[in-house]
């Protein structure tokens, strides 16, 4: 037997920081939506628990102890043994969730393989803060707190076209954090009666931050190379994704993303580009 599980790319449309906690976690409220381009784990039974990475991606990815899948599967704590293989077709530590995906795709994945529950939302945030959301996608989802606040984020209009792009710079989550001018900002504006069209839609995006932006293009200034470059070619909105450095362009049509694809790949062909579509 056998199991397979899509980890799809997790993409912050929105990222407030909103407050930080005495035990320094940080309080977030952030729009996740999930692309239709991702990693996949398979999971077989074998008598003892080992991971194998193949993929586009794999190279550098170190199958040891710590990687996140494998640490994942020892949540269950149990005595059973898995061969897991992880297609890598995400960027490392690009801001678009690939380990935290791969860690929720690894415990559903085993969930079923060894029938037994998905563990609590304790153990599953203790994985990483991003882990508990991917577990509950591909919807759209409203998350707070430290992660832990999950609430569905309906009225998405659709499909809703982008392109992905990471300039092969990797940037570090706690720097861009701790280079936060301020961490007490206004969460998310809420929405009433949805949005009917992408046009509306954007326009209440373009009233949303990431406020982990500036202090990452602070780090890692080719971030702000990309989101130009995605903000022409009719893009109808540009932002980085999470603590970056993979950005988003958002399109009015799956041909404007693809043709914007094409023409950035011929620009850039050493940043990593992929034309998809958010699941709503």
């Amino acid at each position: 037997m056998e199991t397979r599980v899509f980890a799809p790319a997790k993409v912050n449309l929105a990222l407030h920081v909103t407050g930080q906690r005495a035990d320094g976690y940080h309080l977030l409220d952030s729009l996740v939506v999930f692309a239709r381009v991702g990693d996949e784990v398979r999971a077989a039974q074998d008598e003892t628990l080992r991971l194998h990475i193949v993929g586009s991606e794999a190279a550098g990815l170190s199958a040891g102890e710590d990687n996140l899948v494998l640490r994942a599967a020892r949540v269950f704590s149990s005595d059973r043994g898995a061969a897991i293989m992880l297609a890598k077709n995400l960027p490392v530590a690009s801001g678009i969730g690939g380990g935290s995906a791969d860690a929720a795709a690894t415990l559903q994945a085993l969930a079923r393989l060894w029938d037994m529950p998905l563990p609590s939302m304790d153990a599953a945030i203790a994985l990483g803060a991003d882990v508990p959301v991917c577990l509950n996608g591909p919807t759209p989802q409203r998350m707070r707190g430290i992660g832990e606040q999950l609430d569905p984020f309906r009225g998405l209009p659709g499909p809703l076209a982008m392109v992905l792009v990471n300039p092969r710079e990797a940037v570090s989550t706690p720097e861009v954090f701790k280079a936060l001018s301020r961490k007490d900002n206004p969460p998310l504006e809420e929405v009433n009666d949805g949005f009917g069209t992408i046009a509306g839609f954007v326009t209440w995006l373009k009233r949303q931050r990431n406020d982990l932006e500036a202090p990452a293009i602070a780090k890692v200034p080719v971030i702000g190379e990309v989101l130009r470059a995605l903000s022409e070619d009719g893009c109808l909105i540009a932002r980085m994704s999470g603590s970056g450095a993979t950005c988003f362009g958002l399109y009015d049509s799956q041909d404007a993303a693809l043709g914007a694809a094409r023409r950035l790949r011929q620009t850039y062909p050493g940043w990593w580009i992929r034309e998809t579509v958010a699941i709503t």
